[in-house]
């Protein structure tokens, strides 16, 4: 009877007509029957029954939407659960089925972002239990439910939910996996496609042999000349094809142009549209009218090195203009490869010398080390040392560090460190400028940078450092966290700066702070940390409570109990003196929360 019941359901989501009766199918009163009576079934195996028709349906549905509709309307199949939301994984981001509830949705939404892709607890207002339940493929996660219970499920309920999730995500990666089959398939003809147009223009090649040899004969002879490069071969394909040409860097930057309409300045390129054209150029065989332009990659063994084009306002360009802009592409990537190489030696050699000089290492060859690559070390430096939130300091942000010092007319040696990048700049860098540049770069104002005060003798290189690091370790540890910091402002921070006894600071702290350390230990409190936010603003109990997250009368009575524990009069001008220092020592100096 039930494959007869499981047959019939799964002919009713053929018909669309729908799957499963909400709350699970196969357990409405059947009308007697004659002959011998069938053995009563248990919960467990009616619950059963249902997701095996319900896995039938959800491995027939057209797209992931309806399988995530489908878990949803019929989650009471593996127990007394109701569907409190769906999301489903699309371009990185969660997003929500059109499903979901309206009352509590934002707070389930934020919730199941927190988890980052993990399995975890959610709780909804009058639901005694909830879960937020990842459905995984082998791609990664396809999206989430979240499912809540009057009760707390036994273990068999437990077991019956895992595998409706389970069931659901399996059916998710199989309408992927039959997308990707789809295009495959296109993809494999468009590459068809672009061979035959291939195979055609070879044909049109072959016919221009003299072209071609004249084409190889003039970019070759400046390839090998002393006075090639980039310029050269710009110079060399605007004489054969009458068009301004031109070449940019990866990232849009202008390197190199000949002819006529030279804008000035020249524009910047958005970041997305220059990834679209890069992707949209690299799919082709060869050069690619954009706009006014026609455009080709200068590759090296697949990594695109930069763009080369020629600016065809009238779309005169013919297939000798295609031919000789393709050869010069070539001829152009051996030279930026080239210059590559030379930039990364560069790099190396100024790492080096840096780390040298901040582990007070390089020794008298400092100087002439400096003057080879390019650096003076006899003028006065500031060591800056830069670090971001949200950014990993490895090649691509020093880089973007680099970059960022240049724009700002800064000269200076770089190295990374962990966490950190770190410069010796030749003067007094204009801070705030640098960190509106590296915000640029960096795509995020989630960056802290310090300033050394002024260093005139290389053996003090490595003092300049730490002085470096301690203004940026202040800047993160206060109120605006996010900016530039110069050491020879932090005032009474210099003090507690490098070189401070810290067994004297640890004593002061332990006199006025003592008894609120141990009674936070001893009750996981945060008696010193709500001490240093109410110092931190001001003594205002709006702001305070504010930052703390909890309510202006909590603030009250935690501000009476650290009265009362420490034995200290918030009141008196000398204890609040000692107080706010010591709060300021403990969180910067000693490596307090915060």
């Amino acid at each position: 009877m039930a494959c007869s019941r499981a047959h019939s359901l799964y002919r009713r989501h053929s018909g669309r007509e729908g799957v499963l009766p909400p709350g699970g199918a196969g357990r409405q009163p059947t009308a007697a029957r004659t002959g011998p009576r069938p053995t009563a079934r248990t919960p467990a195996a009616h619950a059963l029954s249902d997701l095996t028709v319900l896995s039938q349906a959800l491995f027939d549905a057209p797209d992931e939407g309806e399988i995530l509709r489908l878990a949803m309307e019929h989650i009471g199949a593996a127990g007394p659960y109701s569907a409190e939301a769906g999301y489903l994984t699309v371009g990185g981001d969660l997003v929500p089925s059109p499903r979901n509830g309206h009352r509590h949705a934002s707070a389930v939404g934020r919730r199941v972002r927190e988890l980052a892709g993990q399995d975890g607890p959610v709780a909804v207002p009058g639901r005694p239990w909830g879960r937020a339940m990842g459905l995984r493929g082998l791609e990664g996660l396809h999206g989430y439910l979240v499912v809540t219970s009057p009760s707390r499920p036994s273990e068999t309920e437990r077991s019956l939910l895992t595998t409706l999730v389970g069931l659901t995500a399996a059916a998710l990666s199989l309408v992927l996996a039959r997308r990707r089959r789809r295009e495959d398939a296109l993809e494999l003809r468009r590459l068809r496609e672009e061979r035959t147009a291939l195979q055609r223009k070879l044909i049109s090649v072959v016919a221009e042999q003299g072209y071609e040899r004249a084409v190889h004969a003039l970019l070759s002879g400046v390839a090998g000349s002393s006075g090639g490069g980039e310029e050269a071969v710009t110079r060399a394909l605007h004489r054969l094809t009458g068009l301004p040409a031109l070449v940019e860097d990866r990232f849009g930057r202008l390197r190199s142009w000949s002819g006529p309409g030279r804008p000035d300045p020249y524009p910047e390129s958005d970041p997305v549209r220059r990834d679209e054209m890069l992707h949209a150029v690299a799919r082709q065989a060869g050069p690619v009218r954009m706009e006014d332009r026609l455009v080709t990659l200068v590759r090296l063994q697949g990594e695109i090195l930069g763009v080369l084009a020629l600016v065809d306002v009238r779309d005169e360009a013919d297939e000798h203009t295609v031919f000789a802009l393709g050869h010069a592409a070539t001829s152009l990537s051996l030279e930026l490869a080239h210059l590559r190489d030379l930039a990364e030696v560069e790099r190396r050699l100024h790492r080096e010398l840096v780390d040298d000089l901040l582990a007070g290492t390089a020794g008298a060859g400092a100087y002439a080390r400096s003057e080879a690559v390019g650096y003076d070390l006899h003028r006065s430096h500031y060591i800056v040392v830069a670090r971001w939130s949200d950014r990993t300091a490895d090649d691509s942000f020093a880089q973007a560090v680099g970059r960022a010092a240049s724009a700002v007319g800064m000269r200076s040696l770089l190295t990374r460190r962990s966490g950190h990048v770190v410069l010796v700049a030749d003067a007094r860098p204009p801070a705030r400028a640098l960190y509106e540049a590296l915000a640029r770069e960096a795509g995020t104002r989630s960056g802290t940078i310090g300033v050394s005060a002024s260093c005139d003798a290389v053996d003090a290189i490595p003092r300049h450092y730490r002085e470096a690091q301690r203004a940026l370790d202040v800047r993160r540890h206060s109120r605006e966290r996010y900016g530039a910091t110069f050491f020879d402002e932090l005032g009474l921070y210099r003090i507690l700066g490098p070189g401070s006894d810290y067994r004297e600071l640890e004593t002061f702290v332990h006199e006025w702070l003592g008894r609120l350390i141990d009674y936070d230990s001893r009750h996981h409190a945060a008696m010193v940390e709500t001490l240093s936010r109410y110092f931190d603003c001001g003594g205002n109990y709006d702001e305070t409570a504010d930052s703390l997250a909890i309510h202006r009368s909590t603030l009250r009575y935690r501000l009476q109990r650290i009265r009362d524990i420490g034995g200290h009069d918030l009141a008196d001008v000398e204890d609040r003196l000692n107080l706010q220092v010591a709060t300021r020592v403990w969180k910067i100096v000693l490596g307090g929360p915060g």
